[in-house]
């Protein structure tokens, strides 16, 4: 029995391998592309974290030394 169907898919042996190929093939570009996705959200939200933590240092730098300067920010409009 099995070397009936031996028989009959032997000539198309190369056929299917090519076919597994070219599925193989076209699989590994669609994975890979949804990794490269995934790897683009992740690099976006790691500059947009980034950003914001660069943003909050330079508030934090330029925060009032005092009670004093606060009211005078305050008053100004400047806090």
């Amino acid at each position: 029995m099995i070397t009936l169907i031996g028989q009959f898919l032997a000539p198309f042996a190369l056929r299917l391998a090519g076919l597994a190929a070219i599925i193989g093939a076209v699989l590994t570009v669609l994975l890979g592309a949804r990794q490269a996705g995934r790897n683009a959200e992740r690099f976006d939200r790691m500059r947009k974290t980034m950003e914001i933590q660069r943003e909050q240092l330079e508030a934090a730098s330029r925060r009032p030394r005092d009670r004093d300067e606060l009211i005078e920010r305050m008053r100004d409009g400047s806090f």
